[in-house]
């Protein structure tokens, strides 16, 4: 019980941790890394630990899951130069950098422990970045690169950190060994994800009770990312592949009353395994700090310094060096972007450079690592170092370099909405050409209400409740159908299309509650 009280408590002090970094405009993944790095100097008792085999599937599963299902396909094929370029390249130089300046401070750690560590830290989490960029409207491209790159930085750092941790357990590492290996395991995610995507909505279009519902979506993203771990595939690309799939065909299966509940159920989710990946990291440091000659302990600290300064340098060379290639080329052959959007700027390269807050992927990822694994507490210490360090130092100041810079677009996502309303609001209208005419003028003005933003303070008289609740259905139809087949032609990306499917979800949802 004593554990359970204590688990109590630290939710409590997160959620005041995370209302007070919302007070100050500040990231809350800030204040709980302060938090988390808190508890390693605080008396609270045994730490609490969890199997080092689940720590990935329960920490990264549903939060990936989630990320995958938002992204907007369009917009990440729009930038994926750029988005490549980080997830390959920046992830790679970043793990062979980290690497060897720890083998240079640390001469004795073989090269598989030193590029597992690598790998742990090579991934920036969009999370504590787009927290505070969002509250400041930057152009939407340099939310849309922190948030694929994010996305899919993930799949190339854990496919290296599970080729360095099978290294250890294998005594070696071969590249001949190990490449057909690893293509195997890409091309089978591919395939897999969206099968196992398919097999599920097959299986949720059965499902209408709504709490049944959830937690099969729960159990579908465990059971995703565990058979993908026993099929020896890539668990990370599995999972994006799946949710992929069904952020494209799901919105049009899907009814509105089941849709507003497991949103709601899985931002709750998503908030409290951030919280909960702060609070074991911290409460694991505190017993590695004890058990550390202060000799020792100083030596850990600068390999840890040294490796935070190692992630900021390498990903701001990459990027700039890459941002300056991008440039001279738009001046060779011009810059035509499929659609309108931000040209890359020397200042938005900066803005992308110092966004590389690490956060809850490198968390799980050391917190992953076997008990027995060589260097473990260095690789946990450092993890919790870098991380703790990229959200102070960078994710404080990102905002302040923002308003510097004075980067504006001209609201793309927002333009999309306001086409996407007009052709919700036609489409619902024609619905109704023909039909009884007290009715659909009765419909016409609560359409018009709710994608116009035209008040209306009319009343239906009995008479024609029946026809008009009939019209209802039938005008709230074609508006989706409408906005479903402008986000199939990529005419608006996801980012508009899960605005407006959330207004017509309580469209929907009004016009239930009027029917009973």
């Amino acid at each position: 019980m004593h554990g359970f009280e204590q688990l109590l408590g630290l939710f409590v002090a997160a959620v005041i941790l995370a209302a007070a970094a919302r007070r100050v405009g500040a990231p809350y993944p800030v204040f709980l890394a302060v938090g988390g790095a808190l508890l390693a100097f605080l008396p609270i008792g045994s730490p609490l630990t969890l199997p080092p085999e689940l720590v990935l599937a329960l920490f990264v599963a549903p939060v990936l899951l989630d990320a995958a299902y938002d992204a907007s396909l369009r917009d990440l094929k729009d930038n994926w130069a750029p988005v490549t370029g980080l997830v390959i390249f920046a992830v790679g130089f970043t793990t062979v950098a980290v690497a060897l300046v720890v083998r240079a401070l640390v001469p004795g750690m073989p090269w598989a422990p030193a590029i597992a560590l690598g790998a742990v830290v090579a991934p920036p989490d969009a999370v504590a970045a787009t927290a505070v960029l969002r509250q400041l409207r930057p152009p939407h491209r340099i939310l849309t690169i922190l948030e694929g790159e994010s996305l899919l930085n993930d799949a190339s750092a854990l496919l290296i950190y599970r080729l360095a941790v099978g290294a250890v357990a294998a005594n070696g590492f071969s590249a001949a060994a190990v490449a057909p290996t690893f293509l195997l395991s890409v091309a089978g995610s591919l395939i897999v994800g969206p099968a196992l995507g398919w097999l599920t909505l097959q299986l949720m279009d059965r499902v209408r009770h709504i709490p049944t519902a959830i937690i099969l979506q729960f159990v579908m993203t465990f059971g995703v990312w565990l058979l993908a771990e026993q099929l020896a595939l890539s668990a990370v690309l599995t999972t994006v592949c799946f949710a992929a799939w069904v952020a494209q065909t799901s919105p049009a299966r899907t009814p509105a009353r089941m849709r507003i509940p497991t949103y709601a159920v899985w931002e709750t989710v998503v908030f409290a395994l951030n919280i909960l990946a702060f609070i074991f990291i911290g409460l694991q440091i505190r017993p590695i700090l004890e058990a550390l000659e202060p000799a020792e302990q100083g030596r850990y600290f600068v390999v840890a310094a040294s490796v935070l300064l190692t992630v900021i340098v390498v990903r701001i060379a990459w990027h700039m060096s890459f941002n300056a290639v991008i440039r001279w080329r738009h001046r060779r052959v011009g810059f035509h972007p499929p659609r309108p959007m931000l040209r890359p700027t020397v200042a938005s390269g900066l803005i992308i450079s110092w966004s590389g807050m690490r956060g809850i992927v490198s968390l799980a990822a050391a917190l992953a690592l076997p008990p027995a694994f060589p260097y473990r507490d260095l690789i946990l210490l450092t993890t919790f170092s870098v991380v703790l360090g990229t959200l102070v130092i960078q994710g404080l100041t990102v905002k302040p370099l923002l308003r510097a810079l004075n980067l504006h677009d001209d609201d793309p996502v927002g333009r999309e909405v306001r086409t996407a309303r007009i052709r919700a609001l036609d489409a619902g209208l024609s619905s109704l050409a023909g039909k009884d005419a007290a009715a659909a003028e009765a419909v016409r003005r609560e359409l018009t209400s709710h994608l116009a933003d035209e008040p209306t303070t009319a009343q239906t008289s009995d008479p024609i409740r029946a026809a008009v609740s009939e019209l209802r259905r039938q005008a709230a139809e074609a508006a989706r159908q409408a906005v479903l087949a402008m986000r199939a032609s990529h005419e608006i990306g996801d980012d508009a299309f899960h605005q407006i499917e959330e207004e017509l979800d309580w469209l929907e949802m009004a016009t239930r509650e009027r029917q009973k």
